[in-house]
This record gives structure tokens, sequence and C-alpha cells, in this order.
């Protein structure tokens, strides 16, 4: 999303106290070592993906609704992973986006997508993005690009990092009172490299939900 018009960069600032990575280097170094940030051990480096992706766009998956205004269109340009928990929290974590956006097009930080789909700091970061917004009065439009995703567990399997890039050079805030739409210049300031902790819901069979975020900002790996 445009960064001349909402203040992305405020949230995040409010929300690395609670769990976002320094930008630049030192998040590629991390990334260089074998442990998943967030989780106590990690089987192997950064694994890509190896099948189509066919997380659901829209819809109920596990019950819960993460549908979208045709106008907020999250694009999930990547393909899922042979093992089997990795896939499931590979969807998770794009039902965990689709989530916070739900919650910016309906306006709250109590959406039930959104309680199923994060805990912990990956449900304040969310609260905080969706805060923000609302704020700034608002809302979302346009086309945000999720791609270059890869996976790695923990050694016992109960937590999956899902690293991606996000493209947001189409996608814009919108004024929710007067529903102007608020353009800027695409710049390096749209490209963005997440890594979300994803662990296994201790009460929904096959449910993921985001723990921990990790954003490194104006990511030139990314563009």
């Amino acid at each position: 999303m445009k960064r001349r018009t909402l203040p992305v960069a405020v949230a995040l600032a409010t929300a690395s106290a609670l769990l976002l990575t320094a930008c630049g280097g030192e998040d590629d170094k991390a990334g260089d070592n074998d442990k998943i940030a967030g989780a106590d051990q990690e089987s192997g480096k950064p694994t890509k993906s190896a099948e189509p992706s066919d997380a659901p766009a829209s819809g109920k998956p596990d019950g819960v609704d993460v549908s979208l205004p045709k106008d907020m269109n999250l694009v999930f340009d990547w393909e899922r992973p042979g093992d089997k928990n990795e896939a499931a929290a590979m969807d998770d974590a794009a039902n965990y986006v689709r989530a916070i956006y739900r919650g910016v097009d309906k306006r709250t930080t109590k959406d039930a997508a959104l309680i199923a789909y994060s805990t912990g700091d990956g449900l304040k970061y969310a609260k905080t993005q969706i805060d923000v917004r609302l704020e700034g009065d608002w809302t979302a439009t346009g086309t945000r690009r999720h791609y270059q995703a890869a996976t790695r567990s923990s050694s016992n399997g109960d937590s999956v990092e899902v690293a991606f890039c996000v493209d947001s050079t189409k996608f814009y805030s919108k004024e929710v009172k007067t529903g102007k739409v608020l353009k800027g210049a695409p710049s390096i300031t749209d490209f963005d490299h997440f890594k979300i902790i994803m662990v296994k819901s201790p009460t929904g069979e096959g449910l993921w939900q985001a723990t921990k975020v990790y954003v490194e900002a104006k990511a030139a790996k990314c563009q």
C-alpha cells in the first residue's frame, strides 16, 4: 500500500516493540541461520514450494469467513510445499493476511477470522495494522501480490515459518467517507518481505495460527 498516503511505517514502528525485526542486512543474516525465529529448533533450510497453491481465495475454510470485497484483491502467487503440515501452515498464513484485510474492510479487530488465524504477537500485530487504518478512516483497494514463498519446519513439527515477498505497487489506501483512492508513485516502499511463524491451534484440528510476524520493509530482494 502506498506509504505516502498511509503511515504504515508508523504502524510497523509501534508493532516493532512487540515482534518486528529490523530491516535490511540483519534480517538477511538471520535468514541464513538454520533456525526459525520464535521456535526452539528447526529441521533445515527454507524449502521452496513444490505444488500449485489451492488455498481458497474466499469462502469459509475451517468454518471461518475470510471473504473480501471485490475491489480488495489479495493474490497469493505461490506453490504449496509437498509436506502436509507446511502446506497447511502456508494456506493459513494466507488466511491470516486475508483476515487482517477483512478486519480493515469490516472496521473491526474482533472479526472471527482474526481470532481463528492468529494468536499472541500475531494477533497484536494484526490489530495494530487494522487500528492504524481505523484511526485514519482508511480502507484498501487494488491488488496486493504475495510471492517467492518458502517454508521451513521446527524439528518437532509444531511450528512452521512461512516467508514471502509482498508487492503493493497496485494496492492503495481509500478514504472510507469519500471513497477517494489515494495513489502515489511506485517505489521501494511498496516491497516488503514477511516471515510469519505459524503454530498448530490447540483447539482446531488442522488449523494453524500466526504467532509472530517479522517484516523487512523496503525489501530490494522482492523487486
